[in-house]
């Protein structure tokens, strides 16, 4: 009966941390932020590529009509442009995640910092993140989210 009873009494709680970072509002402000930041760059790649595409298919139009030398030119312009495409695509993915990253991070803080609160203020033996399978009953996940809230409202 005794470690029945000592197993009664451990508090145990669970934060989905997904949800934290999709629900809560500074997850949401982060992700208006970058979007915000990188939607002039967005902007500019898709410009670009519909300008390659409109362009390659000019040039299979006119292929027939072109002169050897001509065609030879234009097709190593377009492999140079689709190139420099990728180039500008790759450099803006890094940024992106890099940016996602210390924006998420902060976050993560944040929640980590109103997670530990949660924990002494109401006494948890054990709060646990990302678990395969817990109840409704231990799910905190609510309460962090509504912490957090109430802390980036404060500010």
């Amino acid at each position: 009966m005794a470690p029945a009873a000592m197993a009664q009494e451990l508090k145990i709680g669970y934060v989905n941390s997904d949800r934290v970072l999709r629900d809560a509002v500074p997850a949401k402000a982060a992700q208006s932020k970058l979007e915000t930041e990188f939607s002039k760059r967005d902007k500019e790649l898709n410009d670009a590529a519909l300008r390659l595409k409109a362009a390659a298919d000019r040039f299979e139009k006119e292929q027939p009509t072109l002169a050897e030398s001509e065609r030879g030119r234009r097709q190593r312009d377009l492999v140079e442009q689709e190139r420099d495409l990728q180039r500008k695509r790759r450099e803006f993915q890094e940024d992106l995640t890099q940016r996602k990253n210390e924006e998420l991070s902060s976050v993560v803080e944040r929640a980590n910092r109103v997670i530990k609160q949660i924990w002494e203020q109401e006494k948890y033996d054990l709060i646990l993140q990302d678990a395969v399978f817990a109840s409704a009953r231990v799910d905190i996940t609510d309460k962090v989210i509504r912490a957090l809230n109430a802390a980036s409202a404060a500010k």
